[in-house]
């Protein structure tokens, strides 16, 4: 039996989704998206940490937790380790393995699990560190909206359970493109340091 012909499409047909992507398999190889400073997340390099010396933990902390690290460290090694801010009683520092370019963490100084562990005093002080920082990656990174968000406990996905804090990821129109969809890739396109740089820049300005 002769199958029916289908009718002809009127117009150019549109492709499968991923046609394109699939039929460029075999030369994968000429197309390179070129991350150096990414090596370091490959290899596991955790950057510039401090000794025993460069530290003074606060009561309470936790020695495994990198936020307690971070706010006990001298501030000569901020850099190193991503620290943007430390107030009497609050942290803002870069996320090492960010879901995105400009992921911040926002978090008390002391290890608090949760929010109940926290005084009205650094309740207040942390969210007065979101929107400042939220107003800083606006003007200086021209971010267009925000994610900010907590998770408690580890069963909500929190990577320190022990320490709570907050994540402030800046949103740009057409962030989330094909890339993590088709490929399985986030593209960062600024490196930790660069993007500390430009947000330290960015609050010496403010308190000029």
């Amino acid at each position: 039996m002769i199958p029916r012909r289908m009718p002809a499409i009127i117009g150019n047909p549109r492709p499968p989704l991923n046609a394109g992507f699939a039929g460029r398999l075999g030369s994968m190889d000429n197309d390179r998206l070129w991350a150096p400073w990414r090596l370091g997340y490959v290899q596991g390099d955790t950057g510039s940490e401090p000794t025993t010396d460069d530290l003074a933990w606060r009561p309470g902390a936790d020695r495994d937790c990198f936020l307690c690290r971070a706010a006990g460290v001298e501030p000569r090694l901020f850099r190193g380790l991503g620290v943007l801010e430390r107030t009497p009683l609050s942290l803002v520092i870069t996320n090492r393995y960010p879901y995105s370019n400009g992921h911040l963490l926002i978090a008390p100084l002391d290890h608090r699990a949760t929010l109940a562990d926290l005084d009205d005093d650094t309740l207040l002080d942390l969210q007065r560190s979101i929107a400042a920082w939220c107003g800083r990656m606006t003007r200086s990174m021209q971010a267009h909206g925000f994610n900010v968000g907590l998770n408690l406990g580890a069963v909500a996905g929190a990577g320190v359970p022990g320490h709570l804090h907050w994540h402030v990821v800046p949103r740009w129109p057409g962030d989330v493109n094909f890339m993590p969809t088709i490929a399985g890739v986030r593209v960062l396109p600024q490196s930790l340091d660069a993007l500390w740089e430009q947000l330290s820049t960015a609050a010496a300005e403010d308190a000029e």
